[in-house]
C-alpha cells in the first residue's frame, strides 16, 4: 500500500484556493508514487449557512492578502458580490461543494485536486454559486460526467451523508483550519506536512524528507 496525502480543504476557503496550485503542481510531481485523497472540511454546514454579507467585510481586506502571498487572483465577478453584499443574494454553505466532491472522486479518483481547485475557481474567480446546481454544470462536461446520474446524486441525502462522513474525519485528524496537508503511511501513521499556505518548495522538501525516512524505515 502507496503512502497516501490527504489534503483538507473547504470549497469556500479562499486559502485553499490560493493554494490549489501548488496542491495541482505537488500531485502531478509525486503522482506515480503517492496516492492523493481530497478532505472537505465543512467550513461552513448547511445548518451555519449565511449570507455573503455576513463575511463581505472581513474578506474585502482578507482576499488582498491571500492574492500577494500565493499570487492568485480572485475574479471580478467574485468580487462584485463582496463589495455588493447588499445586493447579492448567495446564502454559503459547504455541503453542496462538498457533496459534489464526493460524487466525483468515485468517478475520477485520480483527478480529485483538480476537481477540488476548479471548484474553487468556479466560485473565487467566475462568481459561480456552488449552492446552485447549475454551479456544477459546466465541470460535468470538462470531466465527461452525465448530467442525468450526477444531479440526483447531488442531491441526495446518501451523498450528503458521504461529506459529512469526511467533515468528522477531518476532526478526527485535528484539523482546525484550512488548508491542512497529511502523509498517511501503510503503517497508518500520520505526518502534518502543510499547516495554512505553504509554498511548493517548502511542501515538496517536507514530502520528500517523509517519504526518505519511510524508505529508510523499510530498508531496516
Amino acid at each position: 500500500m502507496q503512502p497516501s496525502v490527504y489534503y483538507c480543504y473547504d470549497a469556500y476557503c479562499g486559502w485553499c484556493y490560493g493554494f490549489s496550485p501548488v496542491m495541482k503542481k505537488l500531485a502531478e510531481e509525486w503522482k506515480q508514487q503517492i496516492g492523493f485523497e481530497v478532505l472537505s472540511g465543512g467550513m461552513i454546514p448547511k445548518e451555519m449557512a449565511r449570507p455573503v454579507s455576513a463575511i463581505a467585510g472581513y474578506i474585502k481586506e482578507a482576499y488582498k492578502t491571500v492574492e500577494e502571498r500565493t499570487g492568485i487572483r480572485f475574479g471580478p465577478d467574485y468580487l462584485w458580490h463582496i463589495f455588493n453584499p447588499e445586493l447579492s443574494d448567495w446564502i454559503q454553505y459547504s455541503d453542496k461543494a462538498a457533496s459534489a466532491l464526493c460524487i466525483f472522486k468515485e468517478i475520477h479518483p485520480d483527478r480529485q485536486v483538480e476537481f477540488a481547485a476548479d471548484l474553487q475557481y468556479a466560485l473565487h474567480f467566475e462568481g459561480r454559486d456552488l449552492t446552485d446546481d447549475e454551479a456544477y454544470r459546466h465541470l460535468l462536461y470538462k470531466y465527461g460526467i452525465p448530467e442525468e446520474s450526477f444531479y440526483p446524486l447531488l442531491n441526495s441525502e446518501a451523498y450528503l451523508e458521504k461529506a459529512r462522513y469526511e467533515y468528522a474525519l477531518c476532526k478526527q485528524l485535528q484539523v482546525t483550519g484550512f488548508p491542512q496537508v497529511l502523509i498517511r503511511t501503510s503503517g497508518e501513521q500520520f505526518y502534518l506536512v502543510a499547516r495554512g499556505y505553504t509554498d511548493f518548495e517548502t511542501l515538496n522538501s517536507r514530502i520528500r524528507a517523509v517519504m526518505k525516512n519511510l524508505a529508510a524505515e523499510r530498508g531496516n
